[in-house]
């Protein structure tokens, strides 16, 4: 694949930065937002605990003996069921153990003793019962007539309840996130290719400069793109003032040389004495005559020009033909046509006229009855402009293969070329090769006689 066709535009450019931006953004949010959400939800469940914690604690008595009394009523019905999840533990330093009815035969091995006043929140931790939340208080209970009493309440429930309420909130999280993500890409989209408009009329209106539909470009474009709008329309009018200054400097250059050529001629003709020599400096003023004519069409050639109106083929052709059918009126030729309506030619109208008046009156030249014109366009999807395929054939005695590399021999002067195909041939080159194109010379499998083929691909 072509560079030019890997490069990325400025919208895909622009959309991609900002897509990676707001996926970055987005999920750095999330990350945050589930962090705070995780520590939010285990402090909720600390002090749930803690408010069960403080209610046994206000429930609970101990015996003169050291005995423990149990709480005529439980913080929550959870702790009297088997299986709740949620279970209580007290221990003693003196052996003391109370269970609820909850945590009773599960074998969850809450002994650990802890000193007064300290308190320990862990969680979530494996057990007998599965993975629980434990918050365990020590306090020193003081009984009359007996030493302090060292308790530790341990109060415990089960992680699946607060696994499902995260496991819910990151659901929601990332259904919400995502529809904002799309949203935003979505209205990032927009406002890009509202941003970027002004560009897209810049390259629209380009192409139809380049295609000849207009002149120049518009001027109410925002402040950024204006110097580059007029810059542009500056370079497309200096382009043709200067076409036309070095066509204008052509002609009073031929004009110039034509008129010494010709009296030079003229006296050499009517007052000279040496015949052998008359015809000689003759013969070199005639060669000169024709070197001129031939270097002044051939530096007239404009080439492929960036900024060209099309020209219709079929119109420029029958012209051609029907000056043609004067000309060689004697031979009868019948020119036929084969050419698409659609056909165009991107460039002057002057090298149109150079390339197809040479091939077609040098098929009228070597035919014996026919000729055959053929254009037609070349598409090629996401050209700038279409290309053009000219053929010109006839029925005359065709060109020699061992003469055709000689003919399409580049650097050799029209009198050395195949004989019959000199200065206008010439001139068809040169053409060919100021728009880059491609000129191919065999015999017609139709008429039998010569074929030429000048093919101007697409531009892209």
């Amino acid at each position: 694949m072509p560079a030019e066709q890997r490069r990325l535009s400025l919208l895909a450019r622009s959309a991609l930065a900002s897509s990676l931006a707001l996926v970055a953004f987005l999920g750095i949010t999330g990350f945050v937002l589930e962090h705070a959400y995780y520590e939010g939800a285990l402090t909720a469940q600390s002090q749930r605990l803690q408010s069960y914690l403080y209610a046994y604690l206000a429930r609970f008595d101990v015996r003169r003996d050291g005995r423990l009394i149990p709480p005529d009523t439980v913080p929550d019905p959870d702790f009297d069921r088997p299986g709740s999840g949620l279970y209580a533990v007290v221990t003693g330093s003196e052996g003391q153990y109370w269970a609820s009815r909850s945590a009773r035969g599960r074998g969850l091995g809450f002994r650990t003793g802890l000193s007064p006043g300290e308190r320990r929140f862990q969680g979530p931790i494996p057990s007998a019962v599965g993975k629980v939340f434990l918050l365990s208080l020590g306090v020193a209970w003081d009984v009359p007539g007996h030493s302090a009493l060292h308790l530790s309440f341990h109060i415990a429930e089960s992680d699946a309840g607060f696994e499902s309420q995260i496991d819910a909130f990151q659901h929601t999280l990332v259904l919400w996130l995502s529809g904002l993500g799309l949203a935003l890409l979505v209205m990032q989209q927009l406002l890009l290719r509202w941003s970027l408009w002004p560009l897209r009329r810049v390259r629209q209106e380009l192409r139809a400069v380049q295609r000849g539909e207009s002149e120049q470009l518009s001027m109410d474009y925002p402040k950024e793109l204006s110097g580059l709008t007029r810059g542009l329309n500056t370079f497309i009018e200096s382009e043709r003032q200067n076409l036309l200054r070095q066509r204008n400097t052509l002609a009073d250059l031929a004009h110039s040389l034509k008129t010494p050529l010709a009296v030079i001629r003229a006296r050499f003709e009517t007052d000279g004495r040496d015949s052998k020599a008359n015809e000689d400096v003759l013969e070199q003023v005639q060669r000169m005559d024709d070197l001129v004519a031939y270097q002044l069409s051939r530096a007239s050639i404009s080439g492929r020009a960036t900024f060209a109106a099309p020209l219709n083929v079929a119109q420029q052709a029958e012209a051609l033909v029907r000056s043609l059918e004067k000309v060689y009126v004697q031979k009868r030729v019948l020119c036929e046509f084969d050419i698409d309506e659609e056909a165009r030619f991107f460039g002057e109208q002057g090298d149109l006229l150079e390339l197809l008046g040479n091939l077609i009156e040098n098929a009228f030249k070597w035919s014996r009855r026919r000729v055959w014109v053929t254009a037609r366009p070349l598409h090629v999807p996401g050209a700038l402009r279409e290309g053009l395929e000219l053929i010109v054939e006839d029925d005359g005695p065709g060109i020699p293969d061992d003469q055709v590399e000689l003919l399409l021999q580049r650097g050799v002067r029209g009198d050395e070329r195949v004989q019959g195909h000199g200065v206008g041939l010439s001139i068809v080159q040169n053409l060919v090769a100021s728009y880059h194109a491609n000129l191919r010379v065999d015999r017609s499998e139709t008429l039998g006689g010569a074929r030429f083929s000048v093919r101007i691909d697409p531009v892209s």
